[in-house]
């Protein structure tokens, strides 16, 4: 049973263990322009993907329960981190509340893209180390081949901006090397970052590799999931809300280059407060 009333008018919330995330709230933007969307980035201890399955477990619930404060219809776990070690702890803590997360999303997608069922996953190291895109593929279809592939360095460039630069690409073509050798046919983009370095991944792997997105897999989750449940918001459309556990400098510049228009404020969380929600 849901802990509070929900209807279309209620937000959703969105989180991540930083900016990544901010890929996932602008494809659901786009896509869905009169939902309310809140987002929640825990800058003050990014990266979760370098924590320990315990301790991401601890921040997920409480990243969990700052969002419930909002009394949205649904969550959505924009961190690959998380979708790989704790939606299960997100979905008991939000009590009924939907939770939707970006690996079951990008799994999916990327099988009804693949005509030979020969897909690779790139993604920072936890989430490939996780094995978590591996079997949920696997879940999906027996005869499915997987091909993964860590490629850390996507992120830092990613917030330098350096998605157009020749370095990205002579990265990428090193990262990518093996996956073409094994003949993939699809290339699941397995962290949030990836969206904005895909037109460089894209020209590396070629036009014949499907690149799948998993930002805008999970925001086809989320149009689906509430048209099932009757809960599409057809409200004015409004500036989503963006909340901070720390204000870095660069936040700012960075998640305006993540979302391709300009953020007028940011609100700070108080990691005390975020304790304070989780012994709730």
């Amino acid at each position: 049973m849901a802990i509070h009333t929900i209807s279309p008018h209620s937000p959703i919330g969105i989180f991540d263990s930083g900016v990544g995330g901010l890929t996932v709230l602008r494809t659901i933007k786009a896509m869905l322009p009169n939902e309310h969307l809140i987002y929640f980035g825990d800058t003050a201890r990014v990266p979760y993907g370098t924590k320990s399955e315990p301790t991401v477990r601890k921040y997920a619930i409480e990243d969990t329960k700052l969002l419930l404060r909002y009394a949205p219809k649904l969550i959505v776990v924009a961190c690959n981190t998380v979708s790989a070690l704790a939606l299960d702890s997100v979905q008991e803590t939000a009590k009924g509340i939907g939770v939707l997360g970006v690996i079951k999303a990008g799994a999916k997608c990327a099988l009804e893209k693949s005509a030979d069922k020969r897909i690779g996953v790139i993604g920072t190291q936890a989430t490939i180390s996780s094995y978590a895109y591996q079997r949920e593929l696997h879940q999906l279809s027996k005869d499915v081949q997987v091909f993964a592939k860590a490629c850390p360095l996507f992120v830092p460039l990613a917030e330098e901006g350096f998605a157009q630069h020749e370095a990205t690409k002579l990265i990428a073509k090193e990262y990518l090397a093996e996956l073409l050798d094994s003949r993939i046919d699809t290339l699941i983009l397995g962290c949030t970052h990836y969206p904005l370095l895909k037109s460089t991944i894209q020209e590396v792997v070629g036009e014949t590799v499907v690149l799948i997105d998993s930002a805008e897999a999970v925001a086809q989750d989320v149009k689906t999931h509430l048209s099932q449940q009757e809960l599409l918001s057809f409200d004015s459309p409004k500036p989503p809300r963006v909340l901070v556990s720390d204000m870095p400098q660069r936040f700012q510049s960075i998640a305006e280059r993540f979302l391709g228009f300009r953020l007028h404020h940011l609100e700070l969380v108080s990691l005390d407060d975020l304790s304070a929600y989780a012994d709730s």
